[in-house]
């Protein structure tokens, strides 16, 4: 066992006995080496039904229909693992016979939880396409609910993750995860991570709650994994939302833990998650906890917002919850005085006059659709059942109107629970409490962003209108957007901008505007790479239309105006003057152009589908009041504001950036154009106060962080990790001594090579970090409080890290496969950094060093970096740690010949080590050898009839014995079935005919994995 793995045994063995002693979990033993492990350990499971008291013939029908669904083939893991949930959740439900009533066969006890059998096992080997082993597989009843990877204490949780991500893939062990509810990494300085099947490592949460324990570790996975806890997540808190499964994060689970509570009292009150935290789904667990939990239970939900009356509509439905949504006053009454349905829906301005600008209710439709329900109560009306109602966004004024109006009128012992994501007003706060009751559980911004749930915000003011009148403060202008550029990048943008004539006109402001935002989409990382896109808010219809025609007159067409705007002849009807177009015919015809033939309606879904799944197509979208609230609007990476906004507008606005978004995106932009906060007159930087100044100082404190000086301490954070991390090679810092630290200090050691992936992992990361945060602060370092001086040194370190990188990449074989980890790192590089050799690196991303030796010889050794071109070990060591690879990579292969080939290589690099051999000599042999490992074909004459790379593994593997070969290959394919590799009883027909036509079942098992190898297989 390798180091690494030794130190990992340490906290396993830790964690075992912590499940074993602690958690009162039965200990199954180490399964590494047992064949037949599976998800189901069907004589565990048969064991606890018959202890449950069900007769033979029911438990044998059960655990077949449950078996049956559990190993499916044939559809996705979501599709399976939903309906195996259902199993769990529901129960098995058998008719023995044509004439028997239905019986409910339950697989879990969830009524007494102490009555279920949970076992722990460690290094659980499970056959797939290609075999993996989970480090510990938690079982209930037999059933694999939850699987564990742990790591060392100096190696991220995130590897952990991946491995999790890696072994659900049906190239792994996909299968093994149907039947599975918790995911599960964790090390002794992190802590526990978790999320469900499919979960994406951005999304995977960890366990917060207040303990004695002080492992961090040890105590999350006590409070996780208890058996009462276990299962109560697993029951109450699992969901299946529009083909994506969900786990609660902690808060969404204390906060409905919290009203669980108060509905036990009858206790109202309101629940304060906020934006972006996952507040809808908080709703949808509570309202299915209180259906099965209090008799006779119904749930109205009361929304004043169109956009938010569908939002629930779809959540609920895509977790196939049915909702129904009442129509008018007279339909909410019938619905309210029959039975059913359980789940009701009702948006206030549907009963009203007409709803305000961004199709929010207004005062008017409140007193309208309290009206509308009153004039429609029969007498002596009576709601049946017991009826919960939410309030959802009850920040809002009129929402404690009408939950006065309701509990006078038609619900007078109804219990209301009150549901914002935005803090409450500090003249609505006692109001509301005194209506709604106290709150019943607080999610604030600065505990989600510190959570990780969702990005910081960055907040800036641009005093664009200094820069307007003279073509010398437009030059200024230029000057200090492009200063912290290279040369070449600053040269190719002047010419781009060369043409940018004085902007003196009655547009000059908008004009200016327009600039500002292009430049940053040729200049800000996430923007530039076509990752992000941008919403730009204004005040008005007819200002949308004059900056969107400004965009398309300067070649911008990823944009497009999304508002309420709907363009009728009507409304220009009498317009025409004779002396040019007034503003109603300007907007309309702007508009009609942008439409070009489709209705609002389609435009819209067309360009925000673009926006969300294709933002480098859609970059920016120009707004009015749409799209700034709703769980469903689309999120973005900056916020241009030139709108006056306050309180709960503004508040949810700049929530549209802070979703989490890929690795690249650090933290949510918001540029303001109008000093809503008045920043610019002064170095006091208070974002509690003018636009925010309606709340408490406390509910709103650390929303909003000074672009510049979070750019400063993201930028200095990353120089401090990235020097932290390379602290302990040795000096003088060579190339050689990065390559010896970071992949191996002897290159005959394929897995020390292996072992520091976790540290070379983490030098990409931490370099890549290091690139943003400079990019993002490069034409600010004199803002920031650099001097001239300092900022050279940083750049000079930026350049520095970015080379150990590249050599570090290209020496480990690594570079390739990280193409998709570090989006537009080129283009960062090329504009901030250094152009020289942007071009060369380029031509060598998509091809591995191996293949650049076979295709081109010595030649391509070129164009490796210049700190492993000019010297000679470091070469070397570069060539043999790829070759390495890909020998190891391969082996399964052709085991025979891949061994044979690492012998080779390890003769090779101990003669240079001893300089048996001139370096010259050295490259010839070590060229040759690597082409005979990219093509074994060439290693010598094989029979023609070996035609195939399977064929020719299979003649080296036994013992070049053609006829042999031919027979086993031909065995293989008459026997093989679609989809064989990773399903049991399909790879039991191969082995078992290969095993027959060899007569040696030990040679029959080691040839039936190198078929398993073979992708022509």
């Amino acid at each position: 066992m390798s180091i690494v793995g030794q130190i990992e045994r340490i906290t396993q063995n830790r964690v075992v006995k912590l499940f074993r002693d602690q958690l009162h979990y039965t200990y199954l033993g180490n399964k590494e080496k047992l064949l037949n492990n599976r998800n189901i350990e069907e004589a565990l499971l048969l064991a606890f039904l018959k202890k449950q008291g069900y007769s033979n013939d029911l438990i044998n029908r059960a655990t077949y229909e449950f078996m049956r669904i559990a190993s499916d083939q044939n559809r996705s893991l979501y599709d399976i693992n939903k309906d195996v949930y259902e199993l769990l959740r529901y129960g098995v439900k058998i008719k023995l016979g044509a004439g028997d009533k239905t019986e409910t066969v339950w697989l879990i006890d969830w009524k007494k939880r102490t009555n279920n059998d949970f076992y722990i096992a460690e290094e659980v080997t499970v056959r797939g396409p290609n075999d993996k082993r989970p480090d510990i597989v938690l079982y209930v009843n037999g059933i694999a609910l939850g699987v564990l990877e742990l790591k060392r204490a100096i190696v991220g949780v995130a590897e952990g993750i991946r491995q999790n991500l890696d072994n659900q893939d049906a190239d792994y062990i996909q299968r093994f995860f149907t039947t599975v509810q918790l995911v599960m990494a964790g090390n002794d300085t992190e802590g526990l991570y978790y999320g469900t099947t499919g979960t994406p490592e951005k999304q995977y949460d960890f366990w917060k709650e207040e303990s004695t324990i002080a492992n961090v570790l040890d105590r999350h996975l006590t409070q996780l994994c208890s058996k009462e806890r276990l299962l109560e997540i697993i029951h109450d808190f699992v969901i299946f939302d529009h083909g994506i499964k969900k786990v609660c994060r902690p808060h969404q689970y204390f906060g409905v833990r919290a009203a669980q509570q108060r509905i036990k009292s009858r206790e109202g009150g309101i629940i304060w998650h906020s934006q972006g935290s996952g507040k809808s789904l908080t709703m949808v667990w509570l309202a299915k906890w209180i259906r099965e939990n209090v008799t006779n239970a119904r749930v109205l939900i009361i929304t004043d917002r169109t956009e938010l009356d569908e939002q629930i509509e779809k959540i609920f439905l895509g977790v196939e919850e049915k909702i129904v949504r009442t129509k008018s006053g007279k339909d909410l009454v019938n619905k309210l005085g029959a039975t059913s349905p359980w789940l009701i829906c009702s948006l206030i301005h549907k009963f009203g006059r007409k709803a305000g600008k961004n199709g929010t209710a207004e005062e008017g439709d409140v007193d309208a659709f309290i009206a509308d329900v009153k004039s429609n109560l029969p007498p002596d009306f009576k709601a049946q059942g017991d009826i919960y109602v939410f309030v959802d966004e009850c920040h809002r004024t009129q929402s404690g109107k009408l939950r006065e109006a309701m509990k006078d009128i038609v619900l007078p012992h109804a219990m209301y629970i009150g549901f914002t994501g935005t803090p409450l007003l500090k003249t609505d706060k006692q109001t509301s409490t005194d209506i709604f009751g106290t709150y019943i559980h607080e999610y604030r911004f600065d505990d989600a962003v510190r959570d990780k749930v969702v990005l910081d915000l960055c907040y800036e003011a641009r005093d664009i209108n200094q820069y307007i009148g003279s073509q010398e403060r437009i030059d200024r202008w230029f000057d200090i957007k492009t200063r912290g550029l290279t040369d070449a990048a600053r040269a190719r943008l002047k010419q781009k901008w060369g043409t940018m004539q004085k902007v003196l006109s009655s547009e000059a402001r908008l004009k200016m505007i327009v600039d500002d935002i292009l430049h940053d989409m040729d200049e800000k990382p996430r923007l530039m790479s076509g990752r992000g896109n941008a919403l730009l808010v204004v005040d008005s219809i007819y200002q949308a239309c004059k900056i969107y025609e400004l965009f398309i007159n300067e070649g911008f067409n990823e944009c497009a105006i999304v508002t309420s705007y709907k363009p009728s002849k009507k409304e220009i009807k009498g317009e025409r003057t004779g002396e040019g177009r007034t503003e109603k015919q300007r907007q309309y015809d702007i508009y009609i152009k942008m439409l070009n033939g489709k209705t609002p309606e389609d435009f819209e879904k067309e360009v925000k589908q673009k926006f969300v799944e294709q933002p480098g197509q859609m970059r920016l979208l120009i707004v009015v009041d749409k799209l700034l609230t709703g769980f469903d609007a689309p999120s973005a990476t900056y916020l241009y504001i030139d709108k006056q906004m306050h309180n709960h507008g503004l508040f949810q606005a700049i929530c549209r950036v802070n979703r989490l978004d890929g690795e690249d995106k650090d933290y949510g932009y918001i540029v303001d154009y109008q000093n809503l906060f008045k920043s610019l007159e002064g170095s006091i930087r208070d974002y509690t106060s003018e636009a925010l100044s309606g709340y408490d100082k406390k509910d709103v404190d650390g929303l909003l962080k000074d672009r510049i000086a979070k750019g400063r301490e993201q930028l200095e954070n990353a120089r401090e990790q990235i020097k932290a991390l390379c602290e302990p090679v040795d000096l003088p810092r060579a190339t050689e001594d990065y390559l010896r630290y970071f992949c191996t200090s002897d290159t005959t050691n394929g897995d020390e090579l292996k072992d520091n992936e976790p540290k070379r992992a983490a030098l990409y990361k931490l370099t890549v970090a290091l690139i943003r945060a400079y990019s993002n602060l490069a034409n600010d370092m004199p803002e920031a409080g650099y001097s001239e001086q300092e900022s050279q040194k940083i750049k000079d370190e930026v350049v520095y890290y970015t080379n150990v990188r590249t050599e570090v990449k290209r020496a480990s074989g690594d570079f390739p496969d990280l193409k998709l980890y570090e989006p537009a790192m080129r283009h960062l590089i090329d504009t901030y950094i250094r152009a020289d050799e942007s071009q060369k690196i380029s031509d060598f991303d998509d091809i591995s060093l191996v293949q650049l030796i076979v295709e081109r010889g010595v030649e391509g050794l070129e164009d490796l970096p210049p700190g492993i071109k000019s010297n000679q070990g470091a070469m070397a060591e570069t060539i043999e740690n790829n070759l390495r690879r890909v020998i190891i990579d391969e082996t399964p292969t052709n085991p025979m010949y891949y061994e044979k080939m690492s012998e080779v290589l390890d003769t090779l690099t101990q003669e240079r080590r001893q300089k048996a051999k001139d370096y010259q000599q050295y490259l010839k042999e070590i060229i040759e050898l690597t082409r005979l490992v990219y093509n074994p074909a060439g290693a010598g004459s094989y029979p023609p009839s070996l035609n195939t790379r399977a064929k020719r593994a299979l003649y080296t593997n036994l013992g070049n014995d053609e006829k042999l070969a031919l027979a086993v290959d031909a065995i293989i394919r008459q026997n093989k079935r679609d989809g064989w590799k990773g399903s049991i009883v399909k790879e039991k027909e191969v082995l078992y005919a290969i095993q027959d036509l060899l007569q040696d079942d030990d040679l029959g098992k080691r040839i039936f994995d190198l078929a398993k190898n073979q992708d022509e297989y």
